[in-house]
């Protein structure tokens, strides 16, 4: 059973710490997909939600050592092409759907 922290396998994951240049960078992300989306810009009132995508994509756009996000979330990935439709993101999606060898362009002689 997956109950404590230490269960979870992280010895290969960083945890970045949200910082301004972060939230500066959700903002221009957010912007952009809410114009890209009619629906999410329902959550903008009363008081705008900033989906978490924007948040991780902005963290990974900034951080010069990523060049992928690993998902398997539809959403994230119409969320990004929403996003490229306004800015140049320095990351793209790997989906964990697709077997590797697809994703690599590797052959698969097994």
């Amino acid at each position: 059973m997956l109950g404590r922290l230490d269960d979870l396998p992280l010895k290969n994951i960083q945890i970045i710490p949200f910082n301004l240049d972060h939230a500066v960078k959700t903002g221009e992300f957010a912007k952009i997909i809410f114009t890209e989306n009619k629906l999410a810009q329902e959550k903008l009132s009363p008081r705008a939600i900033i989906p978490n995508d924007s948040k991780l994509f902005a963290q990974a756009d900034l951080d010069k050592s990523i060049t992928h996000f690993v998902t398997s979330d539809t959403r994230s990935k119409n969320t990004l092409e929403a996003l490229k439709k306004g800015l140049h993101p320095k990351f793209d999606i790997i989906d964990i759907s697709t077997p590797y060898n697809l994703t690599f362009g590797i052959l698969d002689l097994e």
